[in-house]
């Protein structure tokens, strides 16, 4: 049985509006995880939200205050956190420069939940 080959995803077809966030849902690639690649300026980020499986962040550049159920982390370029599923998390850029990071969710497709706005957000697929 012959194996399709997945096709390279342009960074542009990616984008989310006219900023630079960019968004990969799985599920319309094949792949069984999902992520937003994220490039803030100082005091931007994510409100508080959360998800029903758990988000890992990579730190690219830059530094960010994260925030897990009311607890603070500080994080810096090279390092990684783990929102839990569940999890009420958000985080903002708290340096001087930019903040670019990878959020890898465990999904196929991302489903969020914002604390300021109750109720759950499935992000549509292209199907």
């Amino acid at each position: 049985m012959p194996t399709t080959i997945p096709a390279i995803v342009p960074a542009a077809d990616l984008v989310v509006g006219t900023g630079r966030l960019r968004r990969f849902i799985g599920v319309e690639h094949g792949a069984a995880v999902s992520y937003f690649f994220v490039d803030n300026e100082p005091g931007q980020g994510p409100d508080i939200h959360r998800h029903p499986y758990a988000e890992t962040w990579v730190l690219l550049e830059g530094q960010a205050r994260i925030t897990i159920d009311g607890e603070t982390l500080d994080a810096v370029a090279g390092d990684t956190a783990t929102a839990p599923a569940g999890a009420w998390h958000g985080f903002k850029n708290s340096g001087s420069g930019r903040l670019r990071v990878l959020c890898i969710h465990a999904s196929d497709r991302i489903i969020q939940e914002w604390q300021d706005e109750p109720g759950v957000l499935d992000i549509p697929t292209g199907d």
